[in-house]
């Protein structure tokens, strides 16, 4: 079991464009899927993009299922999703409170997609092609956004939306996503 430190905002490498995997067959990707799902689960994270373990390639992994932190969301399978392409199935956006790994002890409520379409590659290589909506869009934008170097503040429409978990939620022991 190997759980990488999860870099935090300011990290430069957070804003770098990741890119394209391009031999799925390598031992170095398969390490890194593990490694990022040990990583994941160690901290109880709905989802983990490889450029928050400063590892520059396109390859994101989510899954929640019975999340004490998630408990009214929908399960959503274990996805190792590699080169994602993301289409918006409508242009109807709700605004869902988010929190990172990689912004420890802040929420924000950030915009997205209510529906889309993603596609891409799994750790083997073989396509991927899903259309999902709510809770499952939510996380699956969040992680691609890491591809992308953006992190979830900078979607933030009000500022005023946006600060500690403690204050925002008293009394709640959320964690960070």
């Amino acid at each position: 079991m190997a759980i990488r430190e999860v870099l935090k905002m300011g990290d430069p490498r957070l804003l770098a464009q990741a890119h394209p995997v391009e031999d799925f067959s390598s031992p170095e990707l398969t390490q890194l899927i593990v490694d990022m799902q040990d990583t994941m689960r160690s901290l109880n994270g709905a989802g983990l993009a490889a450029p928050q373990i400063g590892i520059g390639l396109q390859v994101v992994i989510f899954e929640v299922a019975a999340n004490p932190r998630y408990p009214e969301a929908e399960n959503v399978p274990f996805t190792v999703l590699i080169n994602p392409v993301l289409t918006p199935l409508s242009d109807v956006m709700e605004e869902g409170w988010e929190g990172c790994l990689s912004v420890p002890g802040m929420r924000g409520l950030v915009p997205r997609h209510v529906s889309l379409r993603y596609q891409g590659f799994d750790a083997t290589g073989q396509p991927i092609d899903r259309s999902v909506s709510d809770f499952h869009a939510r996380v699956v934008q969040h992680e691609v956004d890491h591809l992308r170097g953006i992190l979830y503040p900078m979607r933030i429409r009000d500022l005023r939306d946006f600060g500690f978990t403690e204050t925002l939620f008293p009394g709640q022991t959320l964690q960070d996503d």
